[in-house]
């Protein structure tokens, strides 16, 4: 699994298409640790700005701009994984509308 980054966000995590196991026969890591290790990403950056807004606050000397930085972080994963349980909703509710 390579480290890539969207955007402006490093630190994202974005699987490798290729080592996907779509098939079962692939050498790849399996949809549910992809999707596990996305939802542990996510929280860690929750949890780093949890932390860093908890130092300002009690006036630790924490940069403001580093601050919301990490907290824009966490709100755009944060978004970016609900949209992705969406569609995994969806393609979910229309493989179960199929008549076999």
């Amino acid at each position: 699994m390579s480290n890539l980054t969207i955007g402006a966000i490093p630190n994202a995590q974005v699987p490798n298409v290729s080592t996907l196991d779509i098939g079962g026969k692939s050498e790849g890591e399996s949809f549910s640790s992809v999707l596990s290790n996305a939802v542990h990403s996510v929280d860690q950056l929750h949890t780093d700005a949890a932390s860093q807004v908890g130092n300002l606050l009690q006036g630790g000397g924490a940069d403001i701009n580093n601050v919301m930085i990490a907290v824009e972080k966490a709100d755009v994963s944060f978004q970016l994984m609900m949209q992705v349980r969406n569609k995994i909703v969806s393609a979910y509710q229309d493989i179960e509308k199929m008549q076999f």
